[in-house]
């Protein structure tokens, strides 16, 4: 047994799979996972979907109980990592203790990405990223309020659904010619805009906002054509940006996401990443990508596992996704590249489903 433990930076779905994983793999050295949220790590996706929506509690979401961490001898610590020391191999927290590692795993994450305009820190303006994120919002979203999304990709659209649902009356606003442009086909955009409509959304593409406007408060959001939209609460999903600054900072090769390999190594051997912070090949598509997936996060803590316990394990799965939107799943495999043919099963035209 390693004197030191494998230490896992970012208690979110990466992080704490990947220690789970390691036990599966026998590893019988200690394990420390940090966080930064002071929870029990939760899955994200149910955020701005059922949980939004009031229709589970954080608990329901939880990865892992209190139970499992004890038994399986994984100990959860509230901090902060502020560097790593790679000769060292140290990790020193935010409160000053420095903690020694035999591996150490970054799973980081990613951070919402803000909205460079005037008015951006106004109260009232929101992102949706963790659960205290989440409860703000939900405290906000009175029935009847005016709640503007800017983003129509599948945040902003789970989030729509989700605030439909509390009453709220919703406006979509998306800088693209189509929703979820940057991932799936046209047709697809079309449905899920129809369906927005005619569950009350109001869709604005082409839609470049401007400015928040407000005085102590957002009260509306203006675009470059001069609208304006009332607003009561805003809540921006304009994409994530990988949380990388701690292994630049140690001298990790980072170039959109911090650089791994098949077997999730990075250019420190000693040191292995998952999770949204990651950019990794994709064997099928001969290209590297940053994936923002549960999916992904997932395969990648297992292999992580496995390769830090010298197990030959590497990356193959085809990339997947899925939104919750109202009482649809929109289920996409693969990445969306252009296609030679279109094959359809139903009416995206007008029915509420279709392959």
């Amino acid at each position: 047994m390693t004197a030191d433990p494998v230490v896992i930076v970012g208690a979110s779905h990466a992080g704490a799979q990947l220690a789970a994983n390691l036990r599966k793999e026998k590893w019988a050295g200690d394990i420390l996972l940090i966080g930064d949220e002071g929870r029990l790590p939760y899955q994200r996706p149910p955020l701005s979907k059922a949980y939004l929506a009031g229709e589970c509690h954080l608990n329901d979401v939880a990865i892992r109980s209190r139970q499992f961490y004890d038994k399986q001898r994984i100990e959860l610590l509230d901090g902060v990592a502020r560097s790593v020391d790679r000769r060292a191999h140290t990790v020193t927290l935010g409160d000053g203790r420095v903690q020694s590692y035999s591996t150490l795993a970054l799973c980081t994450g990613a951070s919402a990405r803000a909205l460079p305009v005037p008015g951006a820190d106004l109260p009232g303006v929101h992102y949706l990223r963790t659960a205290n994120d989440v409860e703000a919002i939900r405290s906000a979203a009175v029935p009847g309020c005016k709640a503007v999304i800017v983003g129509g990709g599948y945040i902003g659209l789970e989030t729509a659904a989700s605030l439909r649902v509390l009453g709220a009356e919703v406006t979509v606003l998306e800088a693209a010619g189509r929703v979820l442009e940057r991932v799936t086909a046209p047709m697809v955009s079309a449905f899920f805009d129809r369906i927005h409509r005619e569950e009350g959304v109001d869709v604005r593409t082409s839609a470049m906002v401007e400015a928040f406007r407000g005085g102590g408060r957002v009260d509306g959001v203006v675009l470059a054509d001069g609208e304006i939209h009332a607003a009561d609460l805003v809540i921006v999903g304009v994409g994530i940006i990988p949380n990388t600054d701690l292994a630049e900072a140690a001298g990790v090769d980072v170039d959109d996401g911090i650089v791994i390999d098949e077997h999730t190594r990075t250019s420190d051997p000693d040191i292995v990443a998952a999770g949204d912070c990651v950019n990794h090949p994709i064997e099928r598509y001969g290209r590297r990508a940053r994936l923002e997936c549960v999916a992904a996060a997932t395969e990648q803590a297992k292999v992580a596992a496995a390769t830090i316990c010298g197990k030959d394990s590497a990356l193959s799965s085809l990339p997947w996704f899925w939104s919750d939107q109202y009482d649809l799943k929109l289920q996409i495999a693969g990445l969306n590249t252009g296609y030679d043919e279109v094959l359809l099963s139903g009416d995206p035209a007008h029915d509420r489903g279709f392959t």
